[in-house]
């Protein structure tokens, strides 16, 4: 007899009790469960403080990749990402600021009509008349440049 118990499937063997005397029309049945073969059961990792550190801090270096860094240790990567927040917000880890990761900055109307833009060792400048679209297009351009 098979039940189904939250997500696992468990096998049933049944057992009769002590025989019954003839003047009762019930029997007491002791259920126990077994595993199925079909779903074996796998012990739960235990992370050591030292492994858990290394990870997270390698998920906080520049232009790290959690997903990946979770599959190589053979682990869901949305624990990973749980232990990296839990540590961030205890306060136990700071995340590393991404120097090269752009930012938004104030423009404001200059006298002239011309605007200049620095990205790296190029500068552009634009006219009035550029309209946004195009200046996207060349900005694009510069960086896969």
């Amino acid at each position: 007899m098979a039940l189904k118990q939250g997500a696992e499937e468990l096998a049933v063997s049944i057992s009769m009790s002590a025989p019954m005397p003839d003047d009762r029309s019930f029997h007491v049945l002791e259920a126990v469960p077994n595993r199925l073969e079909a779903s074996p059961q796998r012990p739960r990792r235990r992370w050591s403080a030292e492994a858990k550190s290394r990870l997270i801090e390698a998920t906080l270096k520049p232009g790290a990749n959690v997903s990946a860094i979770a599959r190589q240790a053979g682990m869901a990567p949305a624990q990973l990402f749980g232990w990296r927040r839990k540590a961030i917000k205890n306060g136990a880890v700071t995340p590393q600021r991404d120097a090269d990761r752009l930012g938004f900055v104030e423009v404001t109307q200059a006298a002239s009509s011309t605007v200049e833009i620095c990205l790296g060792d190029v500068v552009i400048r634009a006219g009035a008349d550029v309209g946004q679209d195009h200046l996207a297009r060349i900005i694009r351009a510069v960086r896969q440049a």
